[in-house]
């Protein structure tokens, strides 16, 4: 696994017509433990997303630094984002989907092997837009683990779900994490997805953006299945 270190001196965003500019992150700094499920939870517009693409290499355009301690000889991290929409290319099947950011020799076989593992076996010759919302995003989870992460990024990846297929997801998500670690940032504004799953949540609010609360989450995977203990534990979270 791979533990990350943010340090972010100023993050802006520009002026855009006729919006003023607007301080995102000032002397901001994160620390994300090897193994972590790190849920960044806060409201639309804060700069969570933001927080994923400079972890990504998407956004550059900052003051400071992201470094990465990974375990084993290997110096670069494998990361794998998983979007708030599937972003699945309708013109290739769901196996292409997924075989795509493989790559190499075998790349087939552990792309069916990988499509297996979320139930979706037999989808793999159907194009995407045969396939239900809950599908699509089976399929995404399926492309974001195929590479083998060290470190998956996931913006809002269940937010167009109804509560069942969320529900339902959440808990596949778990079953591929302990198949397939990974150090998880997660980013949500839902409190009690973000109990449901986390081993740590941190809490952002204001403008520039700042950690308000920083919550252990020390769950059971039963007790997380608990509709009234995770309530009971979003409730004191957020009491503070």
């Amino acid at each position: 696994m791979t533990a990350i270190t943010l340090d972010i001196a100023s993050k802006r965003y520009p002026a855009v017509a006729g919006t003023p500019a607007r301080m995102i992150f000032r002397d901001f700094s994160l620390e994300v433990s090897s193994h972590a499920f790190l849920v960044l939870l806060g409201e639309s517009g804060l700069g969570k997303t933001t927080l994923l693409n400079i972890v990504a290499g998407l956004d550059t355009d900052f003051t400071g630094s992201v470094r990465f301690a990974p375990e084993g000889l290997r110096q670069e991290p494998r990361i794998a984002y998983a979007f708030q929409n599937p972003r699945l290319l309708p013109w290739r099947t769901v196996l292409e989907n997924v075989v795509l950011p493989i790559g190499g020799e075998g790349a087939e076989g552990e792309a069916r092997a990988m499509l297996d593992e979320v139930g979706l076996a037999e989808a793999a010759g159907a194009y995407p837009e045969r396939l239900s919302v809950g599908q699509q995003r089976r399929v995404a989870l399926a492309r974001a683990f195929a590479v083998r992460p060290d470190v998956l990024l996931m913006d809002e990846p269940f937010v167009s779900l109804d509560e069942a297929n969320a529900a339902r997801l959440r808990e596949l998500l778990r079953r591929l994490l302990e198949r397939h670690p990974a150090t998880v940032l997660f980013v949500t504004h839902d409190s009690r997805e973000a109990v449901e799953l986390a081993s740590r949540i941190v809490m952002l609010e204001g403008t520039p953006a700042r950690i308000v609360r920083d919550v252990a989450v020390g769950l059971s995977a039963g007790e997380r299945g608990q509709a009234k203990v995770v309530e009971a534990f979003r409730a004191e979270m957020l009491a503070g």
